[in-house]
């Protein structure tokens, strides 16, 4: 059933910045709207639940006719109805390593599922050695199973740890898949971040069926034919804007980072950061930035620790183009404004709801939020 739970106020004026406590590094940006952007008017919204129970879901794609696909961490893949039901587990999926920060991650459907039904995820892999991010593809049928599973990306260089694995998919037009990985927790002593042989704190770039697209930066050179970028530290967060994609990554204490990876690019971790190490000390030898590394598009000190985002394409006008971004602590949603590429605007929103795992922009201009502790919230703004 769906019920309302909040209407926030009216817009007020803006603030010189969000409210977000002193930063944790001294750094200065490398340009003025890098970081702590102005504060956006509030904007009016009305909240209600739109599901509820869920096992800590973690990813959400829109199946259509209302109808969504949602990932619980424990390795449950579900269809939510437009009336907020429930089904039973999808059955066919992979054993999944549900231990740690891995299990079942996200999910998202193929730009031509009425004709294919292929669906794609990421999830946790027990391998010989310990335990990889993996990405698989497979044929939804109409009774709930899916047939022709198959992993279209297994990570190399398995951790026996459980964190850190990054884990968005988007398919595209093209048939090319974006898949983010993570660092696997090495922090700064991850030296395979820095490696185009690892897949470690790498945007990947693969086909559909797994093979590798010809165009790829790093095509020919060993074990690095699937990277696009490298330098990332744990990107739990993508989505198609304009010029293309963006990933949002974690930071240690401060310094995650919203970027637009370029093909092969460097993108500094664990080498530059703008935050520090969670004991206190310097990342790497103490530097923001150095020669050969890409700048983020903007950052945050202290995190907001970024889950699922999407740029807002909805009805709503003031909207139209923001970035919203799911917080997992403090929580609640970010809006970020931009110009002409650079951010001149942030809000926080929904910040007593908890830790929000993803987002989703739905054709009426609402927006669905997944929160850890198992409801999904519909955002109506205006």
């Amino acid at each position: 059933m769906i019920r309302v739970i909040a209407l926030l106020m009216l817009p007020i004026a803006a603030q010189a910045q969000v409210a977000q406590g002193p930063a944790n590094a001294d750094f200065s940006p490398a340009f003025a709207e890098q970081t702590r952007a102005p504060a956006l008017p509030a904007s009016a919204i009305s909240v209600t639940v739109f599901a509820d129970g869920l096992d800590q879901p973690w990813g959400i794609a829109p199946l259509g006719r209302g109808q969504f696909l949602v990932t619980e961490r424990a390795g449950n893949l579900r269809v939510l109805n437009a009336d907020g039901g429930i089904s039973r587990p999808v059955s066919g999926l992979p054993d999944v390593a549900a231990r740690g920060q891995g299990g079942l991650l996200d999910v998202a459907v193929s730009p031509r599922f009425d004709s294919n039904r292929t669906i794609f995820w990421t999830y946790a892999k027990s391998v010989r050695g310990g335990v990889v991010t993996a990405a698989a593809r497979g044929t939804l049928m109409a009774d709930g199973r899916l047939t022709n599973v198959a992993d279209i990306f297994v990570q190399s260089d398995p951790s026996r740890g459980a964190r850190h694995f990054g884990s968005r998919i988007i398919p595209m037009d093209d048939g090319t898949v974006w898949i983010t990985t993570g660092d696997r927790g090495a922090g700064d002593s991850g030296r395979l971040v820095q490696d185009i042989n690892s897949t470690h704190g790498k945007v990947i770039r693969v086909n559909a069926d797994g093979t590798v697209p010809a165009d790829n930066p790093f095509v020919g050179r060993d074990g690095a034919d699937q990277v696009w970028s490298l330098g990332h530290r744990n990107m739990q967060g993508a989505a198609l804007g304009p010029g293309g994609l963006w990933t949002i990554e974690h930071g240690p204490r401060g310094g995650d980072e919203l970027n637009q990876p370029q093909a092969g690019l460097n993108y500094g971790w664990p080498v530059v950061s703008y935050g520090i190490n969670y004991r206190g000390s310097d990342v790497g030898d103490g530097a923001a930035r150095e020669a050969g590394f890409e700048e983020p598009v903007y950052y945050w000190d202290p995190v907001i620790a970024p889950g699922g985002m999407m740029f807002y394409d909805g009805t709503y006008a003031p909207w139209q183009g923001d970035l919203l971004i799911g917080s997992l602590n403090p929580g609640g949603l970010v809006r970020l404004k931009f110009e002409n590429g650079l951010v001149v605007g942030e809000e926080r929103m929904l910040t007593d709801v908890g830790r929000i795992r993803d987002v989703e922009v739905l054709d009426d201009g609402a927006v669905l939020v997944l929160l850890d502790a198992g409801q999904i919230l519909r955002v109506q703004p205006g």
